[in-house]
């Protein structure tokens, strides 16, 4: 009876340790017990309730590369793992292959689709630099294209490699291990937020700090912290400024003065000279009349020429006033870029005006006698109005003429 017994307890036994044993379906999650860890490159496990071994190859241990392979685990750890295929069972070792990394991932996947659907953001650290943009690992790999990096071009993205970047999800699909993300999407939403800011407190005649963003021909656009002013080309120097590249550079710090603020078309118009001292000012103890200076030639017209004296002030030397000799337009004597010797004839420093002579330098040319058809007598009646202390030709008529209403007057008596 006893040995009966016992048969019946060993059956009972092996009915139950069989009834224990599970089948492993690739997708399973399982607990696996590290048995052995097979020349530092892979693990093998013994996957508990199946009474069947795995093994669990390096890079399927971490998402990462591991130089060590016992700094994951050790003989006598249980592992969550996933089932990813069978492998024949002639082969040494085991019969199917799993994976820790791929189950992590699940999770992380499950916590990304979380994060997407509540709107929310996630940091992640770029990892490469690819073709059309950067790779990030984000517990799994995630991809910027290039044109989501930032909210302008980017010539050399490799100044992102190592960063940790906030990035909005813009597309997720787990099945296919694809996960886009975006930067720019941050970078705008915090530059329109400091946008409000920086229009609700900034205000005509302040002056502010800002950095070149970019440089156009027709002036500099100037970051103040999450919204661009621009610095027309006239508000640069008071000199005049062929192209903003001919004095500022892109990147550099300045100090700047708001001219106007239109919040709802977001601009600020900026001024760069006007915290640069007035040229005009003092005019009149640094070019009284009858001071000789030396200027350039800015500008012709049909009447005079326009020379530059000092940085940014600029007087008219009439056309009158250029020579001697008749001429018919400045440019048969003066051409721009040249420089000359003007002489002071007036200043107004309210207006803003310099009347200069260059003929008051040079020598009166001498009269030709024999070009004069009037006589020795007749020439000493009168003089050109040039001369100071003269008398006209009209003078001299009005003279005549009351001589002549005299004698009639005579007549009459």
């Amino acid at each position: 009876m006893s040995e009966n017994n016992n048969t019946n307890e060993n059956k009972n036994a092996m009915a139950d340790a069989l009834n224990s044993v599970h089948d492993v379906k690739i997708g399973d999650i399982v607990k696996g017990e590290v048995l052995a860890i097979d020349d530092d490159k892979q693990l093998i496990v013994g996957i508990q309730g199946t009474g069947v071994e795995g093994v669990v190859p390096l890079k399927e241990l971490a998402s990462q590369p591991v130089d060590d392979i016992k700094d994951i685990a050790k003989v006598g750890d249980v592992l969550d793992l996933v089932v990813i295929s069978t492998i024949g069972k002639d082969k040494e070792n085991g019969s199917y292959l799993l994976s820790k990394r791929r189950l992590e991932a699940r999770k992380v996947w499950a916590d990304i689709q979380k994060e997407f659907e509540a709107g929310n953001t996630l940091t992640a650290t770029v990892t490469e630099v690819v073709k059309g943009g950067l790779v990030v690992d984000a517990g799994v790999r995630g991809f910027i294209p290039a044109s989501m990096i930032s909210d302008h071009f980017v010539d050399d993205l490799s100044q992102y490699k190592g960063q940790e970047l906030e990035l909005k999800i813009i597309e997720i699909e787990p099945s296919e291990n694809r996960l886009i993300l975006s930067h720019r999407a941050i970078v705008e939403a915090q530059k329109a937020e400091q946008r409000e800011k920086i229009l609700a407190t900034i205000k005509a005649g302040d002056t502010v700090e800002g950095t070149v963003a970019r440089l156009t021909n027709f002036g500099a656009f100037v970051d103040l912290g999450g919204i661009d002013g621009l610095v027309h080309v006239s508000e640069i120097s008071y000199e005049r400024v062929a192209k903003p590249s001919d004095v500022l550079k892109v990147g550099q710090q300045l100090k700047v003065k708001v001219l106007a603020v239109d919040p709802e078309k977001n601009r600020i118009s900026l001024s760069l000279k006007a915290l640069l001292p007035e040229p005009w000012d003092g005019i009149e103890d640094k070019a009284p009349a009858g001071t000789v200076l030396e200027g350039t030639v800015k500008r012709l017209t049909t009447f005079g020429a326009f020379v530059e004296v000092f940085p940014g002030v600029e007087g008219l030397v009439h056309i009158s006033q250029i020579s001697h000799e008749h001429i018919a337009t400045p440019n048969e004597v003066l051409s721009e870029g040249e420089t000359i010797k003007v002489k002071v004839l007036e200043v107004k420093p309210e207006a803003h005006r310099l009347a200069l002579s260059i003929k008051a330098l040079t020598p009166k040319p001498n009269t030709d006698d024999k070009t004069n058809t009037a006589s020795p007598a007749e020439t000493s009646n009168y003089q050109s109005n040039d001369d100071e202390g003269g008398f006209t030709l009209g003078d001299l008529i009005g003279n005549e003429l009351k001589k002549s209403t005299s004698n009639n007057d005579d007549d009459k008596n």
